[in-house]
């Protein structure tokens, strides 16, 4: 059962700000072949630290993905929205890159809620949007998790109560470590877009 429920209004407040600035970073972006065509940030910001165990118990440290574009989102398995959406689409953009550019990639998702996901569930979540192998689902503790979605600054589904009401941004950052490019379900998200988005990261 999910709990410290957020009034959704409140909540759609944030996700529709975000997506407005999001909108606008896109319109502000530089353009051509090489720019990027996700919503750009407006600084360089590094990817937060961390340190969190996948749906198979092995642990993911941040520190250890340096010199690979990260590709992040934040997903619920019970979620049938977004998550679905997001997770197909990075599956589809993962076997469309060549051996070698697959190999510098850290395709990651992190739970938003980690009392209703379990490996069971993200396994069959997984399985049933083609992104088994291609997408590592990240599960930890609701105390474990609470500091990183405060260091990307996400709202959980945990804490809305409500499985489809949450982030679910995919962000790429470089082989630097800086976020450099955001695809959203819905808007900018396709499988020809996060694609040019990670070649651009890869060459940059």
């Amino acid at each position: 059962m999910k709990r410290r429920l957020i009034p959704a209004v409140v909540v759609g407040a944030l996700l529709v700000a975000g997506a407005a600035t999001a909108a606008a970073l896109l319109l502000g972006s530089e353009t051509g072949r090489d720019a990027y065509r996700g919503s750009t940030p407006p600084a360089a910001i590094p990817l937060p630290a961390f340190a969190i165990p996948d749906s198979a118990g092995a642990v993911v440290d941040s520190g250890e993905l340096e010199g690979k574009v990260v590709l992040i989102t934040f997903l619920d398995s019970q979620c049938t929205e977004a998550c679905p959406i997001v997770a197909s689409q990075i599956a589809r953009a993962i076997d469309r890159l060549e051996a070698d550019e697959r190999a510098a990639v850290a395709p990651l998702a992190i739970s938003t809620d980690p009392v209703e996901d379990t490996p069971a569930s993200v396994g069959a979540f997984l399985r049933k949007n083609r992104a088994e192998g291609r997408l590592r689902y990240l599960l930890a503790p609701v105390a474990n998790l609470r500091p990183v979605w405060d260091d990307f600054q996400i709202v959980a589904s945990y804490d809305t109560g409500v499985d489809t009401l949450h982030s679910a941004p995919v962000r790429i950052y470089n082989r630097d470590g800086i976020w450099v490019s955001t695809l959203h379900a819905g808007a900018d998200l396709t499988t020809e877009n996060l694609v040019h988005d990670v070649r651009v990261a890869l060459a940059s």
